[in-house]
């Protein structure tokens, strides 16, 4: 057999998104290009690697396997080379980050100057929500994942970082907010809601429960950033992070309503895996956010 890494990474990325096309643009590359190493990887193998009916792309059972093993010889490649780099003394590597969306406005600061003083180390970080974060810890695709609630069913070791205090808020001009807001109160209000699967809007579902307050009027949408602008907008009042909504707070265009039981607390942790085999990069990231923290959280977030 004859094929080479670069088909082996090609083919991985066909497999991980799908799509030749979006393929092409991941590794910067034609598709013409694309295409032809895939075919070269397929003349390899008596077995077809992937099937197109109609105009999409399938991989084949078979093909799941190659995409497998090609995945594990991809990763002991990596490894060779950062003992190269390491050899050398410089440290290099790929680091994968999944956060919950609300992280994102959280882990950058945790990062920055790790990043200049190891400009070898390239990171990439998916934001998404809490479900979908905890399916990339349980699949193991990525490093690190960025959660403010722990899941109880991994076992996980977790760095904590700052508190994640969750507060009731409304546009600044929003009319009719009495100066003593009780809970039952919510019932009068449109309520804003995160998408299933945010461990945002789990909370803030948890309190309407438990304070036994009826929703008669919500919005459900897909991100925090989305949230935010349609609470700004005057549509209704939500329970949201008050990391994500400091500007809005400083520029008064939002504002904090108090009320019994509120902020919900909790923690933002930067976790892993117990069993998890950290690369030299993942676990310098790790020691250097340990030395770090409370420094960068006292200049950040205080």
């Amino acid at each position: 057999m004859n094929y080479t890494l670069h088909q082996l990474r090609i083919f991985t990325k066909v497999c991980e998104l799908g799509s030749i096309t979006k393929a092409s643009e991941a590794l910067y590359l034609t598709q013409p290009a694309v295409s032809i190493q895939l075919k070269k990887l397929q003349d390899e193998f008596e077995i077809p690697l992937t099937e197109v009916i109609g105009r999409q792309l399938y991989i084949t059972d078979f093909g799941k396997k190659i995409q497998k093993l090609a995945l594990d010889i991809l990763e002991k490649v990596d490894r060779i080379e950062v003992a190269v780099d390491q050899y050398k003394g410089v440290l290099t590597g790929q680091i994968k980050i999944a956060s919950a969306s609300t992280g994102k406005y959280v882990i950058p600061y945790f990062l920055t100057d790790f990043m200049r003083k190891h400009p070898g180390v390239n990171i990439s970080i998916d934001v998404t929500n809490k479900t979908k974060v905890v399916t990339s810890l349980q699949e193991n695709s990525v490093d690190f994942a960025m959660i403010s609630v722990i899941p109880q069913n991994l076992a996980l070791e977790c760095v904590p970082l700052i508190k994640n205090e969750l507060h009731l808020v409304a546009a600044a001009n929003f009319p009719n907010i009495p100066k003593r807001m009780l809970a039952k109160n919510l019932e009068n209000y449109t309520l804003i809601f995160r998408e299933d699967g945010s461990a945002t809007r789990a909370a803030m579902k948890s309190f309407l429960s438990k304070n036994q307050i009826q929703v008669r009027q919500s919005m459900q949408l897909v991100s925090n950033e989305a949230v935010k602008q349609a609470v700004r907008a005057g549509l209704g009042l939500s329970i949201m992070p008050l990391i994500g909504i400091r500007s809005e707070l400083v520029l008064e265009k939002m504002k904090v309503i108090k009320m019994k039981g509120l902020p919900l607390i909790t923690q933002w942790n930067l976790a892993y895996g117990s069993g998890k085999q950290l690369s030299p990069a993942s676990q310098a990231l790790i020691n250097y956010i340990k030395v770090h923290k409370t420094r960068i959280s006292q200049e950040h977030f205080n």
